[in-house]
């Protein structure tokens, strides 16, 4: 798994993924384990930025509940929930593209050799199971889509509060940012619901995938 690692690394950076997953064939790795690795590396994803949604909104929480202390503390404190939540947010987008990326090869591959067969039958059930497949993908890519649209309004408002409590470091903005809190409370209570949803559409795509 290092040696892949590094591989995908160094042809995403040269921005050769045809010639990564060409080298990858050579050595035994599939574009259909690639897109495994990739499905199960981007449902971690969204399993990640759930619980870091969830530690914003306890940060969040517990400034709401201010009585007293350094506010300062309390600014760094929502600041890195900021700033961590936007790293989670970046990773799961740059995971769904991965997984767009390699089930393009995929799909694109398994189309082109259909024709390749000799046997009628065995070119029918394979056409059915890269309908099935493929039908099976786009229900897990939809629910990724829509936990992923609903995460940028999350990060909006998280950003929000964060410059709010940067310029107005007192006990009356803190008042303020309370009127903000239950909007974003059900924000993120949506988000990760629909996060859950696409992780349990990920495992259902893999088990289609596997069989």
């Amino acid at each position: 798994m290092r040696l892949i690692s590094t591989l995908l690394l160094l042809f995403t950076l040269a921005g050769c993924q045809s010639a990564y997953y060409a080298t990858m064939e050579k050595v035994g790795v599939h574009k259909r384990d690639i897109m495994a690795d990739r499905v199960e590396a981007a449902s971690d994803a969204q399993q990640e930025a759930s619980e870091q949604f969830t530690s914003a909104l306890d940060a969040l929480t517990t400034l709401t509940n201010f009585d007293g202390g350094e506010l300062q503390t309390m600014y760094d404190t929502i600041n890195d929930q900021y700033e961590d939540s936007e790293a989670a947010v970046e990773n799961v987008r740059e995971r769904i593209e991965a997984v767009e990326d390699v089930s393009d090869a995929l799909f694109d591959e398994w189309r082109e050799e259909l024709s390749l067969y000799s046997s009628t039958a065995l070119r029918r059930d394979s056409e059915r199971k890269l309908k099935d497949t493929e039908r099976s993908y786009g229900q897990m890519l939809s629910a990724m889509k829509k936990a992923e649209s609903k995460m940028e309004p999350v990060l909006d408002t998280l950003r929000d509060n964060t410059l709010y409590l940067k310029h107005n470091l007192n006990a009356a903005a803190i008042g303020a940012l309370k009127g903000e809190f239950a909007g974003l409370e059900q924000e993120i209570n949506r988000a990760i619901k629909d996060m859950q949803t696409a992780i349990a559409e990920s495992e259902r795509f893999l088990a289609t995938l596997k069989n």
